[in-house]
């Protein structure tokens, strides 16, 4: 509990820049949305003449682009991939750190055993993503209801905002399983922008399209497509079914690595 609280206390700072960062996203976006409804047709044309690659990359959808749930999955896609950005961050510090900060042999002299060091580590990242998505989620339904033109379904909207969420967990795990298998981290947030910016330009890559269904399987990014979500008011099983194997094999390889890691001390 001592290690949880300890670890919780460090995040504090990260995971309010994260949420103030994730928060002015989602107001700064959804604050146009008036200007953009009330002239749609005149954008409406100016978004046609984008590829559909990008419109798909960018999470706009035409034939819903215009309604405020549409609108919204604009920002949502810059606001996950920020949030991917900061889970995987803590989940490639959670080992790490300690021997970049030459603090690993204090940590492993104390009479606890290496899983419980671990979990405490890993739940303490886990409450900060949790607290980021409930503050996130506060400020953007508050904001989607002052801005809103027509009534909408608040059930697909909290679809839509999960999304974020279950996209940090499959990278806070991915983080995690980075943090004990690589041998010395000298610079967590390199790896960090490096890996998610690699799938998310890997997803960009992969279409929505059933023909490229295959490819979606890729990148994280494109397990929750917003228009399958507000079309069929659920996700895709095959989609959750693969990002939770994700989640449970890298917890539990990083877990089995970790009991049989040599620990680098100063």
């Amino acid at each position: 509990m001592n290690i949880f609280i300890h670890e919780w206390k460090a995040y504090r700072k990260s995971t309010v820049i994260w949420s103030l960062s994730l928060i002015l996203i989602v107001v700064l976006f959804m604050s146009f949305y008036p200007s953009f409804s009330k002239d749609a047709a005149d954008f409406t044309k100016i978004m046609e003449g984008y590829p559909e690659a990008i419109r798909n990359a960018l999470g706009v959808n035409l034939g819903s682009f215009f309604t405020i749930l549409g609108f919204y999955c604009f920002p949502l896609t810059f606001i996950t991939l920020c949030g991917a950005i900061q889970a995987m961050n803590l989940g490639t510090s959670i080992v790490s750190k300690e021997v970049l900060e030459k603090t690993a042999d204090f940590l492993l002299t104390k009479p606890v055993t290496r899983t419980a060091i671990v979990t405490s580590k890993l739940l303490a990242a886990f409450s900060s993503i949790v607290t980021t998505n409930i503050l996130y989620f506060a400020a953007a339904s508050l904001m989607v209801f002052q801005v809103k033109t027509e009534n909408f379904s608040f059930k697909l909207f909290i679809m839509l905002s999960l999304t974020i969420f279950f996209v940090q967990l499959i990278f806070l795990a991915l983080g995690f399983m980075m943090s004990v298998s690589i041998p010395k981290i000298k610079s967590v947030l390199t790896i960090s922008l490096g890996t998610v910016f690699a799938f998310y330009f890997l997803g960009m890559l992969s279409g929505s399209a059933a023909s490229e269904e295959v490819k979606r399987y890729i990148s994280p990014f494109k397990y929750f497509d917003t228009a399958y979500i507000m079309k069929n008011s659920s996700y895709e099983a095959s989609f959750l079914f693969v990002g939770a194997v994700i989640i449970i094999v890298a917890i539990i390889a990083s877990y089995f690595i970790y009991a049989k890691k040599d620990i680098h001390t100063v």
